[in-house]
């Protein structure tokens, strides 16, 4: 089917929304075009959750009107906004692990025999699974649980569900922060084909390359209040970023003036006997080293080998020049080895435990006396280094779960902070936040090099490597094929090491 962009798919006019005496949305209108992708920016709080949750039938608005294809809208929940055509893809993923592809798909909306009735049709699921799996290439199982999945392939699954279900309108946000570079792309060739069979899409991301690539429409959110809507083309990335912060952000990535030590951490010869090794780096004190490589290179399960997250089959780990003994995560800690993981949902934060008790996890022995934690103690230090760490919380027994993803990382950094750990591993630290939490975490990137900490940050995104770290390790195949000066090489020849099969000369390799 053809798109038809002028006609308006969705109309929001003078929606508000409080929780409390706050104010989250203050008379916002939003207008969606059939068959066209609408992006929506703005800075974690700034309401565009609580927007598509009045559309998903998750909240209610307080004032306002909706129209759906011209016809007034008010759902009653989310399944009335399902039955809609509307689709709701969460960056936190909404799936049943213990089910398999199949089954999460038709979810609520099972497949039955012909005779008898009450049975389901499993068969009939597994092969529809199968025709959409073929359809759209992922290459995904339909009878494997979704607990054996990557983040990345569950993320797929949920579009799935929303193209099964022949949604109208499909709400993605941040649909590609744990993608690879081929699903994104697979990602993007699904969404111009659904665009052009009429569907709309409401697009949510951080990353501005995506926006401008993606997106026929802009609109941007600040402090509740629509402060901008419009067609892509007539805007641009730094208008956008000044009208998401209320500012200009000239100086996104910050300098750094750090005279770097002696080498602090040094990994020779590591492996898991399998696909990752042999692996030998060094970090130096002050100094922040980048980990680059396409997703599923390897990088992750280096930094779960070096924390003791995964059996290692060989090699040795030094920290200044002694070796040192990691077999578990808690030995790690003991020697002074933080470790901000990739999901700070799922290996990072205790979401349903209090902030305070996050921050202090790894800590309770220094706030312990006869094996009995000093609650006043903890609740000092806890409130101490959240502040050190930026984190903005309703107070420290607010459930992790209740901050914003940008102060859910920073509520990480504040508990390596209290853990003094000498050398840190970040792996994707601003995923999933918005861009003036991005600068946050890079100020406390630099603040914890100049205090002679020795940092490894992974990260798929290249001009964040090449923003914040004083060298790059490229990852392919498990192994580090490359170590390159930032301030001597490019993107280009990145990607370069990144993908081809021929690695450089061994003095190019620490």
């Amino acid at each position: 089917m053809a798109a038809v962009p002028d006609v308006v798919a969705l109309e929001m006019h003078g929606v508000s929304k409080s929780f409390g005496s706050t104010s989250v949305l203050d008379d916002v209108s939003f207008k969606l075009r059939r068959g066209t992708v609408h992006a929506i920016c703005g800075e974690n709080g700034a309401g565009k959750s609580t927007l598509m949750k009045i559309l998903s039938g998750v909240h209610r608005a307080d004032g306002g009107t909706m129209a759906l294809f011209g016809s007034p809208y008010n759902p009653a929940g989310p399944l009335d906004a399902l039955d809609s055509g509307i689709a709701m893809i969460y960056q936190e993923l909404n799936l049943a692990e213990h089910l398999t592809v199949a089954e999460n798909i038709f979810l609520g909306n099972e497949l039955h025999r012909s005779f008898p009735s009450f049975q389901l049709d499993n068969h009939a699921m597994v092969e529809e699974t199968r025709r959409l799996v073929s359809e759209y290439g992922f290459g995904i199982d339909p009878e494997v649980r979704i607990s054996s999945l990557s983040v990345g392939e569950a993320q797929l699954v949920e579009l799935l569900k929303a193209i099964h279900r022949n949604a109208r309108i499909i709400v993605m946000d941040e649909p590609t922060s744990s993608l690879s570079s081929n699903e994104t792309k697979r990602l993007f060739e699904i969404i111009f084909e659904l665009r052009s069979r009429g569907v709309s899409v409401v697009y949510i991301s951080h990353r501005m390359e995506e926006i401008f690539l993606l997106a026929d429409d802009v609109s941007v959110l600040r402090d509740g209040m629509m402060v901008f809507s419009g067609p892509a083309s007539s805007t641009s990335t730094p208008e956008v970023i000044r009208l998401m912060v209320g500012r200009e952000m000239k100086d996104f990535y910050p300098e750094r003036h750090v005279t770097v030590g002696s080498v602090t951490f040094e990994v020779r010869d590591l492996g898991d006997g399998d696909c990752i090794g042999p692996v030998s780096f060094s970090v130096r004190a002050g100094e922040i080293v980048g980990m680059a490589g396409l997703v599923g290179a390897g990088r992750t399960e280096i930094a779960d080998l070096v924390f003791g997250a995964a059996p290692r089959a060989s090699g040795e780990l030094l920290l200044d020049g002694r070796p040192i003994n990691i077999g578990s995560p808690a030995q790690a800690i003991l020697h002074g080895i933080g470790y901000l993981t990739e999901d700070r949902k799922r290996t990072g934060l205790c979401v349903k435990l209090p902030c305070d008790w996050n921050i202090t996890l790894p800590n309770l022995s220094k706030l312990s006396h006869g094996g009995v934690v000093d609650l006043a103690a903890e609740r000092a230090a806890a409130v101490d280094f959240g502040e050190r760490g930026g984190v903005k919380w309703p107070g420290p027994d607010a459930p992790a779960e209740s901050l914003s993803g940008g102060n859910q990382q920073k509520l990480l950094l504040a508990r390596w902070l209290m853990a003094q750990s000498r050398f840190l591993i970040f792996d994707e630290p601003t995923r999933g936040i918005d861009i003036g939490a991005r600068r946050d975490v890079y100020l406390m990137l630099n603040r914890m090099a100049e205090e002679g900490r020795a940092i490894l940050v992974i990260s798929s995104d290249l001009p964040e490597i090449f923003g914040v770290c004083d060298r790059i390790l490229v990852v392919r195949d498990g192994r580090i094929v490359a170590d390159l000066e930032t301030g001597s090489t490019s993107p280009d020849e990145v990607m370069k090491y990144a993908v081809t099969n021929t690695d450089i000369g061994r003095k190019d390799v620490k």
